[in-house]
């Protein structure tokens, strides 16, 4: 799934989303919009990772969604 489409099916993938970071609330994530790059500032900033890391962990995630 490219990352098109999982902007387009975001409202089913967020759940995944919510699975791997836990810490994320619904709200956050329903306000990422499936925007790759809103996603790995919630990431940095809630975890307290490096723009790097979190890039690296939503690249992980995105290829086994």
């Amino acid at each position: 799934m490219n990352w098109e489409q999982v902007k387009g099916n975001w409202n089913q993938v967020k759940g995944k989303a919510r699975e791997q970071w836990g810490e994320l609330t619904d709200d956050e994530l329903a306000k990422a919009k499936g925007e790759r790059e809103q996603l790995v500032g919630l990431i940095q900033e809630k975890y307290g990772i490096a723009k790097e890391e979190a890039e690296r962990q939503v690249d992980e995630w995105h290829a086994a969604v």
